[in-house]
């Protein structure tokens, strides 16, 4: 009754699949899962994620008869509502009890399967036969539409190769999408499937008649010992209302005289909107005051652990506070203009290398381009069941969307693990939901994109990012550097480590760098943009500014040597993130690029989309407006304008 009070009050909401799991919803919060109201970030609770995120009422629910105070009776009235704790889809940044913001199906799967990856890992790095820390399970209801999204199949598919046997998979088989009748389009064996691919998979053939079965299904569950399970809940959408089985239970309310038939087949006549029968609320309780004895036994066993195993101790702890070490930044390489020359990618992987050995929670892996992208940790293992779970590379296979989401799960498993996940920055476009959930949900992901302009080379359109930049740039949150060097890759990688709150795109290069530049600075990427050389007097503005990020600042710092050569006055600016640069004081902004400066120059292998904001309406921007093309990357850099020679031409036009 309180899912039709919350849908009527409001007058929108999805009450189909919170009425036809309401049986599930109770067994979990009441009989199975270890949380605690009082503390929801305990490290030790089992973790729940609701991939069908349209269902929110049931969760929201949940939480508010097991005692969160983040959901109140006043809160459900504000279902949907601006400001509300109670937001149409679940959002863990709004609601304590919500783990994982989900809404975009499938979406949720791929985190439950980070969740329980980060709980295999941990435990095999800190568990003692005497002293078990981390031992908790990820439960996830999914519908219909998630089992049709290609991201979890892809996160199956790795759950049970990873052997995840915490997982249980509770999958809400009703029959409707919003379109109707899954017959009109979904008529695979799902059990099947999931029994190919490797899980433990179980049928609850009604569970509004049989909670003992489902009760069943979840102690198979737990005795389960390789296999994530899968199991199959048989439910009716809209249960009670007369929209009961068919799709247009899935959103919207119910008619005056419905809602009165509803209370009458529940004997719910008389009472009030949102009432509770206060003995619901003592029962709830008793879990609650399991999951407090639990706690204050894990306590106890910490205590132990730190007294027994100090040096494990120190690490778990460094963890259980966000995964930072003071002065981990020291750890980070710098570089100066007579080493060696490389490509981004290659100081990327050095970077990476250093910081892990002084990060404990770094771990993350590529999406079968570990050889290419150089983002691997040579000292360590790879993740694997049973052989090495404690491993901290973690193999995805060709699987980009599952890893961004399975990436989120992990960040936001509370931990302190700093998940990495590594592509060709094409194939961000595969990941770009996640990515943006990433942002949406304050997941502290870092994601690491090589070969990330046309310079790539012989690989031609399918392969050479044009716009994906620029897409990318648009998402709010979202920090994105495209470093020119080693200096700058150290640099983005010490912000991107920081913020634990906020995900991080690293852009970089296949080819090699033309120069460890004189004047690039890791300590200044956090600015967002700097000065990288200027040969104007003391208190003069420059005449024309170069503006540049990636391998393309070397073009504009030749092109300036060569101006400057001819008497001009140039100012050449690292524009490395936009979003952190747009963040500073006007003042420094204006310092960096003066507005009374309008001859100005942009140079990027990429879209030219939102550079006009830097250069203004009389500057001119370098940027690519094709697909790019195949050939080797001097060649397709030439063709596209992108060199020394052309680059001196524009910025001569505009100072003539």
């Amino acid at each position: 009754m309180l899912i039709i009070d919350s849908v009527q009050n409001a007058k929108a909401g999805h009450p189909g699949m919170a009425l036809g799991m309401a049986e599930v919803g109770y067994i979990l919060y009441r009989h199975v899962m270890k949380y605690i109201p009082k503390n929801p970030s305990w490290f030790n609770r089992d973790r729940f994620v609701l991939s069908a995120g349209h269902g929110c009422l049931l969760q929201y629910i949940c939480l508010h008869l097991a005692g969160f105070s983040s959901v109140q009776v006043e809160d459900l009235k504000n279902l949907c509502k601006l400001g509300s704790r109670t937001p149409g889809h679940p959002e863990n940044v709004v609601t304590d009890g919500v783990e994982v913001t989900t809404g975009p199906l499938g979406q949720g799967v791929a985190n439950a399967v980070g969740l329980a990856l980060a709980e295999a890992h941990l435990a095999a790095r800190f568990n003692k036969p005497d002293a078990v820390l981390v031992d908790h399970r990820t439960y996830c209801i999914m519908g219909d539409g998630c089992a049709m999204e290609g991201i979890s199949n892809e996160a199956a598919s790795l759950a049970a190769h990873w052997k995840l046997n915490k997982l249980v998979l509770i999958y809400d088989d009703n029959h409707n999408t919003i379109d109707g009748d899954t017959k009109i389009t979904f008529t695979e064996d799902i059990s099947a499937r999931y029994g190919a691919l490797g899980w433990n998979v179980i049928t609850v053939d009604n569970v509004h008649s049989d909670m003992g079965g489902f009760k069943n299904a979840i102690r198979s569950a737990f005795n389960e010992t390789e296999r994530p399970t899968f199991i199959r809940v048989k439910t009716v959408i809209g249960k009670l209302s007369r929209k009961e089985g068919t799709s247009k239970a899935h959103h919207g309310t119910f008619e005056d005289d419905e809602v009165k038939e509803m209370k009458q087949k529940v004997k719910w006549e008389g009472r009030k909107p949102f009432h509770v029968v206060p003995s619901v609320y003592r029962e709830m309780k008793i879990q609650t005051e399991y999951g407090e004895a639990l706690e204050e036994a894990w306590y106890s066993t910490l205590n132990f652990y730190q007294t027994k195993y100090p040096q494990e101790a120190v690490e778990f702890k460094i963890l259980l506070n966000g995964g930072l070490v003071p002065g981990w930044e020291h750890s980070l390489p710098s570089w100066s203009k007579s080493d060696p020359v490389d490509a981004t990618r290659g100081y990327s992987e050095k970077c990476l290398n250093q910081i892990a050995k002084v990060l404990p929670g770094l771990v993350g892996g590529s999406a079968d381009l570990a050889s290419s992208n150089k983002a691997y940790l040579h000292d360590y293992q790879d993740f694997s069941q049973p052989n090495s779970p404690s491993g901290r590379n973690i193999r995805y296979g060709v699987r980009e969307h599952s890893m961004a989401a399975i990436s989120n799960g992990i960040a936001l498993h509370g931990s302190g693990l700093i998940p990495f996940a590594a592509t060709f920055l094409i194939f961000s476009d595969y990941m770009k939901n996640a990515i943006r959930l990433s942002a949406l949900s304050h997941a502290g992901v870092i994601y690491i994109f090589t070969h990330d302009s046309i310079g790539l080379g012989e690989d031609g359109p399918t392969h050479q990012p044009v716009e994906q930049l620029a897409g990318l740039r648009a998402v709010p949150r979202l920090l994105v550097f495209r470093p020119a060097d080693g200096n700058e890759t150290a640099g983005a990688y010490m912000v991107a480590v920081e913020n634990r709150d906020r995900p991080s795109v690293i852009a970089l290069s296949r080819q090699k760098v033309a120069a460890n530049l004189e004047g690039t600075s890791a300590s200044e990427v956090k600015r967002g943009g700097y000065i990288l050389s200027d040969n104007s007097f003391k208190g003069e503005l420059p005449e024309i500014m170069l503006i540049g990020t990636g391998s393309e600042l070397c073009i504009c710092e030749e092109s300036a040597k060569r101006l400057r050569e001819e008497g001009k006055k140039v100012r050449v600016v690292s524009l490395v993130c936009w979003r952190i640069f747009d963040g500073q004081s006007e003042e420094y902004k204006d310092f960096v690029l003066p507005k009374n400066v309008r001859k100005r120059v942009s140079v990027e292998a990429g879209s030219p989309q939102g550079w006009r904001e830097y250069v203004g309406e009389e500057g001119r921007v370098i940027g690519v407006e094709d697909f790019g093309a195949s050939g080797a990357y001097l060649d397709t850099f030439k063709k596209f304008g992108f060199t020394v020679d052309n680059v001196t031409q524009v910025a001569r036009s505009l100072l003539d």
